[in-house]
Parts: C-alpha cells; structure tokens; sequence
C-alpha cells in the first residue's frame, strides 16, 4: 500500500535545523535537505535556522517558504552581508553574536534536527544536546544521518559509554535516522531519559 502523502498533524509548531552553508560534494545532501523540508511542510511544521540562502540551509529555507509554512532565519550581524549569507529566507531576526543566535534558536524551536555541516553545525548540536543533559530544556534532538554521514560520531558517543565519559541516559538524548520521516516519528514518540547522576539545577529558563 501506497503511504499516504497528505499533511499530518504534529506535535511541533517548529523544529530548528542545524546544518552547513556549504551543499557538499555529493548531491544526496542536498536531496536530504529538500526531504526534510518537504517533510515540515507536509506536517505543518514552522523552521527555524541560521538565516541565510546558501549550502544546505538556504535550501532548505526554500523549500520551507516554497510550500507555505514559515521560516525564520536567526543571524548574528556580522554574518549579515549578502556575499556571506546570500539573501536571508522568510522573516529575519538579527542578533549581536553567536551566542545569542543559539540562544535564540533554541527559544523558538521545539525540537532540534542537524543535517550534515561542518564546525558550526557540530558546535550547535553538541551545545543543544549538552543543554539536555544539563536540565536546560527537554525538547527532542535529532540526527539526520543521511548517507552514513554521522556514522562515525554515533560510534565515538557509543564508545564514550563504553570508556565511561557518557551514561546510558545521556547517550539516549539524540535520536538518530537516516530518512526525514523515520527521524520525525522517533521525535514524535521522544521522552526524556533522566540522569540520576546530574543533580537537579535551576538555570532560570523555560523550555
């Protein structure tokens, strides 16, 4: 039987996307940025990402806008110049650094889901993954892992279980897929896993 592509309603009102401004030498990753798109918009779900039209957020933004759902792209200053961003999709909210940009990613987002990226994307994902851990929010946080991309940072955070830098709870926080739908649902069902171990902090901040 044919699966049903018709709009279906979330959970989420909006899911922030972590991922590169460079599109990568392989055109599967641009094929996974317009999937999940295309994938918020048939669930009605709103973007958040880091402002901008180029590499694999610009495309994604696009296909967001394209299919009527809105976008909201959040850029510090300094990253505001159309040579470095190209033309930013959808509303634009301009912060003074990058602090503040995952600050204010992770106000309005849900959930979180990374793409394939470099640095920054790494940097955003650990840093959400660690506010998990932390307390600081419980929102779902996923790995698209589309083309074995991420295989060998699962295999690091399974042996940091292994060696004892990471426990069970805290390796439970991301979810990871190699499809966006596979990926959604698995968000859709998430709980969080209380760490026993971290003690309980007050960090003034709602989720």
């Amino acid at each position: 039987m044919q699966e049903d592509s018709s709009e279906l309603q979330s959970g989420f009102k909006r899911i922030c996307v972590f991922c590169g401004s460079s599109s990568g030498n392989k055109s599967v990753y641009i094929d996974v940025a317009m999937e999940l798109g295309n994938e918020l918009v048939r669930r009605k779900i709103d973007l958040v990402y880091g402002g901008g039209s180029i590499g694999l957020m610009g495309k994604i933004a696009e296909t967001v806008h394209a299919g009527g759902n809105h976008v909201i792209g959040v850029i510090p200053k300094a990253l505001m110049p159309r040579e470095i961003c190209g033309q930013t999709v959808g509303d634009m909210v301009v912060v003074d650094d990058m602090h503040q940009r995952k600050a204010e990613m992770a106000r309005l987002a849900d959930a979180f889901i990374a793409l394939p990226g470099g640095y920054g994307t790494l940097d955003e994902l650990l840093e959400i993954i660690t506010w998990s851990q932390l307390g600081i929010h419980a929102k779902p946080v996923g790995l698209l892992n589309a083309n074995g991309y991420y295989d060998p940072l699962l295999a690091l955070f399974d042996k940091a279980v292994e060696e004892g830098f990471l426990n069970v709870a805290g390796r439970s926080i991301l979810v990871s897929a190699p499809t966006a739908t596979e990926l959604i649902d698995k968000m859709e069902k998430f709980a969080p896993c209380n760490d026993t171990n971290m003690p309980q902090l007050f960090w003034g901040v709602a989720d």
